[in-house]
């Protein structure tokens, strides 16, 4: 018997592929597009399947597949929201740029050059470690220090001397 990516193939394993997904996400809508995403992946990975794994299993493979890097998608959505209004905030608040710089100018020169890659600059994390030669998960170690310090410094008028 050949398998098909048809019509009936769907209906059979629709409502687990949409369970799976709904369940992933808790949105229906993004569940019915990582649905049809899941079928329309079945359909061009078919060739690969060699019937080793129940066919169910295949799919779930498939489906969990897209919901992670769904997931991935929406943190790095997150993430880069969160830095624009960080940026936008330090801009507009009505901090000054000259105290914004005078607090800059007590961070470490590794998390000054941190924040002014990936806040000012706009680069992503993985630009900004490339751009200061170390590893992705240091650059967001420095922002992580640099954001604390400055909040800080630019927030209340606080120092670390205080803490």
């Amino acid at each position: 018997m050949e398998l098909a990516v048809d019509e009936h193939f769907i209906r059979e394993h629709q409502r687990m592929i949409y369970s799976l997904c709904y369940r992933m996400t808790a949105s229906i809508a993004d569940a019915e597009d990582l649905t049809q995403e899941t079928f329309i992946a079945a359909h061009e990975q078919l060739p690969a399947f060699r019937g080793k794994a129940k066919i169910s299993s295949w799919l779930y493979r498939i489906g969990i597949n897209r919901c992670l890097n769904w997931q991935k998608r929406q943190e790095r959505q997150r993430k880069l929201h969160q830095e624009w209004g960080e940026r936008r905030e330090l801009e507009s608040c009505g901090v000054e740029s000259s105290r914004v710089q005078e607090a800059l100018m007590k961070l470490s020169a590794e998390e000054r050059a941190a924040i002014t890659l990936v806040v000012f600059e706009g680069l992503k994390h993985g630009e900004a470690a490339t751009a200061l030669g170390c590893a992705e998960t240091t650059v967001s170690w420095r922002l992580f220090q640099a954001r604390r310090k400055l909040k800080k410094l630019l927030g209340n008028g606080e120092t670390d001397e205080q803490h």
